[in-house]
């Protein structure tokens, strides 16, 4: 990505030269969108296992992080569960 050193401050004298910058911003933003979502993907996409050592601690992180997070739920259910309860619909 590249970031312009100044801002283009250039009288336009015409719609076609407003159409024209108009386009080369577009083209610039659309290039710089697909370099973003390729940097992004490669972050995220997971990453294969490559030993039975790596399988098993990466099996036992997301199994402490799912316990975490039901243990967090279940809190925050029991310390503001009385809020939520005045939406729910009484029952006859």
């Amino acid at each position: 990505m590249s970031v312009p050193a100044t801002i283009d401050t250039t009288p336009y004298q015409t719609l076609e030269e407003i159409q024209q910058r108009k386009e080369q911003l577009r083209a610039s933003i659309q290039k710089e969108t697909k370099t973003i979502g390729t940097l992004w993907h490669g972050l995220t996409a997971p990453q294969p296992a490559t030993t039975t050592g790596e399988m098993v601690a990466s099996l036992v992180s997301n199994s402490v992080t799912a316990i975490d997070a039901f243990l967090l739920v279940r809190k925050l259910m029991r310390t503001y569960g009385t809020v939520f309860s005045l939406f729910r619909k009484k029952r006859k």
